[in-house]
């Protein structure tokens, strides 16, 4: 019988995905299940992209361009502009999702071998499209008690070899909801430029910022502009994460003509897609206020209710929809499964993602979750009850 292939075997599984058989399953059983474990919003997608979809009067559905629609690309470039991150049109390639951004920003930049460091805990598909590629990431590890904050320059430069050849971020972070600092930033842009790296930097969660200090996009650091390769999507900002439609963004038109490779290989990013997503650049101030009003009192709603719950301990996330929380358990993995298999108090349950997923260095996280306030309020505190009753049930509480 043939076997399957090295990467197959090395491929993670899904932290956010792997316990949804369990929650199906409690389901089946009539248990109403919180779904605190994905990154999915529930917050209404723009009307002017449901109209655009509606709206679409073609006799065929083609191809797309393979870097994507031009009027679409050039209507971005003013989006941007907000941002202070000034491009052309040309700069941007659009993706199938923020994911085939990342994985053809790979693909493209690093051979079979080469290392980039990244800052854990960590978004676990990165770790799967690094493996796709061939490459290892090298991880930086970050703390709770530290509320995740980068470690000094000299942690970074102890894991720099002739084999380095990017450092990944996502800020803000998931899943920690961490937003570097300008002082982080040009650490990190130093550290680029001495060492003449790529930065891969994931800002799909610009809009979702919740403190006075600033947005510092990557296209902000001044002297590596080349080196630069942004990751984004309209998944988060519009509710959109079933449309998959994603940009890869760089100023280096070396990287820019290897990705229109994979690009060109793959055809075309979704059509129906883009007609959403670019309707949705004129969705209304209104909109977007609503929305980040309603995750500001989220989060509080959720930090809040956690660090309430004897023994659970989470720092205030200052961007994205996510947090990390530190639960007095012996086993996350286990007490997350063990919710949705053998717990329930009337009724209800809750689904969250065990944290030892997001890391790459083993042991790490094993009693902490990363919990996404993508549900309403009421939603949110209902669940918050049911996990302070699981935990006082749970066989393997610490303390």
């Amino acid at each position: 019988m043939p076997t399957i292939s090295i990467r197959g075997n090395e491929m993670p599984a899904s932290p956010i995905r792997k316990l949804a058989p369990l929650a199906d399953a409690a389901k089946q059983r009539g248990t109403h299940v919180f779904h605190l474990n994905i990154g999915q919003p529930d917050l209404p997608t723009p009307q002017v992209a449901i109209d655009a979809i509606r709206s679409i009067d073609r006799s065929v559905l083609e191809y797309s361009p393979s870097a994507g629609y031009k009027s679409y690309r050039e209507k971005l470039t003013g989006y941007y502009a907000k941002y202070n991150i000034n491009l052309h049109a040309d700069d941007i390639i659009i993706t199938t999702g923020g994911s085939e951004a990342v994985l053809f920003a790979f693909l493209s930049c690093l051979n079979p071998g080469d290392e980039i460091i990244v800052p854990e805990p960590a978004y676990a598909n990165y770790m799967a499209f690094a493996i796709s590629a061939g490459a290892k990431i090298r991880t930086i590890t970050t703390t709770i008690e530290e509320g995740f904050s980068l470690p000094k320059v000299e942690k970074f430069e102890e894991l720099i070899n002739e084999r380095t050849k990017g450092i990944l971020i996502c800020n803000p972070n998931n899943p920690t909801g961490y937003l570097y600092s300008r002082r982080e930033m040009n650490q990190i842009r130093d550290l680029v430029k001495k060492y003449d790296l790529f930065l891969f930097s994931d800002e799909v969660y610009r809009e979702f910022i919740y403190t006075g200090s600033p947005y510092i996009s990557a296209c902000h650091l001044e002297g590596i502009e080349e080196n630069v390769v942004l990751i984004d999507s309209v998944s988060k900002r519009y509710s959109e994460c079933g449309i998959r439609i994603g940009m890869l963004i760089t100023k280096n038109k070396e990287v820019r003509n290897a990705v229109m490779k994979f690009c060109q290989a793959r055809l075309s990013p979704p059509l129906i897609g883009q007609i959403a997503a670019e309707a949705s650049l004129d969705a209304s101030q209104d909109y977007m206020l609503e929305m980040y009003d309603e995750y500001v009192e989220r989060r509080k709603c959720l930090i809040d209710g956690l660090n309430r719950i004897p023994g659970v301990y989470s720092p205030i996330p200052m961007g994205a929809f996510y947090t990390v929380a530190k639960l007095p358990v012996d086993n996350a993995d286990a007490f997350c499964a063990w919710c949705l298999s053998d717990f329930e108090y009337e009724g209800q349950t809750v689904f969250m993602a065990p944290a030892s997923g997001f890391y790459t260095t083993p042991g790490l996280g094993h009693n902490e979750v990363r919990i996404a306030y993508v549900l309403k309020k009421e939603d949110l505190a209902r669940a918050l009850f049911v996990l302070e009753k699981a935990l006082e049930a749970y066989p393997g509480r610490t303390c």
